[in-house]
C-alpha cells in the first residue's frame, strides 16, 4: 500500500478514539478517555473508559453508541447526568473471610483493643480503644470494570513487531457503521525520531498483554508518517 492510500483510507475514516483525548457531554466536559474496551473476536470498540480528571472513582463506561461520529475531542450524544448513571468503570469487591481492625494488624495486637483489662492507647477495660473507635470493617478490592468476553487497551500499552517492540499505542480509527477496528494508531520511533503511524488492523496477530503484529520493525519504519 502507497503513502497516499493510506492517508486516504484513514481520512476517509470518520471516527478516531485517541486515548487520552477530551471527552464532552452535550451539556459540558466530562472528563478524559484512558481505556478502550474491544471485542477481541470480532474487534471491534464496545466501550470507552472516560474518567474525569482528578477523580478516577467516578469514571464510566461509556457505550460506544453514545460516542458521536468524529475526529479529534470525544463528544457524548448524552448529558453529564445521564453520564453520571452510566456503568462505573471500577469494579469494587469484598474480600471475603477477612476482619479488618483498621490498619494497625488484628485485632488483638492493637493496643487498647478489646477486653485487655489494662489502660492502653487512652482506653479502659471496655475495649474501647485504637480498634474500636476505627471500627472493623472488610477489605475490597478495587479493579478496572471490563464486561465478560472483552479485554481492555491502556494508554500507552506498547506495540510489539516481529523483531522487537516499536512504539506505543495513541489510540484507534474506527469504521462508524460497526465500530470495527480499521487501524491501530501507534506512536512509532524514539523521542528524536519519533512519528505517528497508522497500522492496518489486519496486520494485529494478538491483543494479549500489549498489542503484537505480524510486520518487522523495519516494516513498520516505511509506513508514511499520518499527515
Amino acid at each position: 500500500m502507497t503513502g497516499t492510500g493510506l492517508a486516504v483510507s484513514i481520512r476517509a475514516m470518520a471516527t478516531e478514539f485517541t486515548l487520552g483525548a477530551e471527552a464532552s457531554c452535550s451539556d459540558g466536559p466530562c472528563g478524559q478517555v484512558i481505556r478502550t474496551i474491544l471485542n477481541p473476536a470480532t474487534r471491534t470498540v464496545t466501550h470507552l473508559v472516560i474518567e474525569p480528571r482528578h477523580h478516577p472513582e467516578s469514571g464510566r463506561l461509556v457505550p460506544v453508541e453514545l460516542v458521536e461520529a468524529g475526529v479529534g475531542e470525544i463528544r457524548l450524544s448524552c448529558s453529564l447526568a445521564e453520564f453520571d448513571t452510566l456503568e462505573p468503570a471500577e469494579r469494587i469487591d469484598l474480600v471475603e473471610g477477612i476482619d479488618y481492625g483498621g490498619g494497625y494488624g488484628a485485632p488483638e495486637a492493637v493496643m487498647g483493643y478489646g477486653d485487655v483489662g489494662a489502660m492502653g492507647g487512652g482506653v479502659s477495660a471496655s475495649g474501647m480503644g485504637i480498634g474500636m473507635s476505627l471500627g472493623h470493617h472488610t477489605p475490597t478490592i478495587t479493579s478496572d470494570n471490563v464486561p465478560e468476553g472483552e479485554s481492555e487497551v491502556v494508554r500507552h500499552e506498547h506495540i510489539h513487531a516481529t523483531d522487537g517492540e516499536i512504539g506505543q499505542l495513541k489510540g484507534f480509527a474506527v469504521d462508524p457503521e460497526d465500530h470495527r477496528v480499521t487501524h491501530v494508531l501507534v506512536r512509532e520511533g524514539h523521542l528524536w525520531g519519533r512519528k505517528e503511524v497508522a497500522i492496518p488492523v489486519s496486520a494485529v496477530t494478538s491483543l494479549d498483554d500489549g498489542i503484537w503484529l505480524n510486520l518487522t520493525k523495519k516494516q513498520v519504519e516505511e509506513l508514511p508518517p499520518r499527515s
